[in-house]
């Protein structure tokens, strides 16, 4: 298995799935197994730095991830405060930036408080970003990006005629961030679950029956080496 290091996708996204059946295999409750994947989430943020990518995106929170018990809700929003105040001590060392994609108003006050706080530190480094969605949906995002356009136009701001691909980019939650080149789905499933829908058109996608919590810095390796046997022809020949 070898990795080109000096050839890496500049955007690798996650969808960080498997942490309930992860628990389940333990006899464990599900939030443990949240709590196991927060761990390997921070083991994989740090490690993609190290190896100088540019753009780590993962799916924390669905917007359908409000049916699940109340229980492991509120379970995932309180491993979200504890890493953000762990982030805003660390992102300034560690010169990381860390951004939301998502409708955060569902959020408690101080929780979204943290996360302007996460945005302002971020306005001032050049690091590798990780951009977190939470409360996030695919279709949502673009409902949101087409009615915020519309509102232009009704305000006499823009014209219809003027959308293209390249503009309408500029009001989704990931305006000024580069498409994911890879998209990595662990727990064996094998489907797209609503994340970045716009973003990955033209993304590769690596699949494994590995689970999130067990997701290791060789599984990346694997789909970092299975991204670069491949030819992006964008549609070309």
């Amino acid at each position: 298995m070898q990795v080109d290091l000096d050839h890496l996708p500049r955007h690798i996204a996650i969808i960080m799935d498997g942490n309930g059946r992860w628990a389940k295999r333990r006899g464990l409750p599900r939030t443990a197994g949240h709590a196991a994947g927060a761990e390997t989430f921070r083991t994989i943020a740090t490690y993609c730095q190290k190896i100088g990518l540019e753009y780590l995106t993962v799916y924390a929170f669905s917007t359908e991830n409000w049916k699940r018990p109340l229980e492991e809700v509120s379970a995932i929003i309180g491993l979200l405060k504890k890493y953000l105040l762990e982030s805003i001590e660390k992102m300034e060392k560690d010169k990381i930036r860390l951004h939301f994609f998502g409708d955060l108003d569902a959020l408690p006050p101080e929780l979204r408080e943290l996360t302007v706080r996460t945005d302002d530190i971020s306005t001032r480094y050049e690091g590798m970003q990780v951009n977190v969605c939470f409360n996030y949906g695919g279709r949502d995002e673009i409902v949101r990006a087409a009615r915020a356009f519309a509102e232009e136009c009704a305000a006499g701001k823009r014209r219809p005629e003027e959308l293209s691909e390249e503009l309408f980019s500029g009001y989704l939650y990931s305006a000024g961030v580069p498409d994911p080149d890879l998209v990595i789905r662990p727990s064996g499933e094998i489907r797209i679950s609503n994340f970045l829908l716009w973003q990955s058109a033209y993304a590769e996608y690596y699949y494994t029956d590995v689970l999130w919590p067990d997701f290791s810095k060789e599984e990346l390796h694997r789909a970092i080496a299975a991204y670069q046997g491949r030819s992006r022809r964008f549609g070309g020949v």
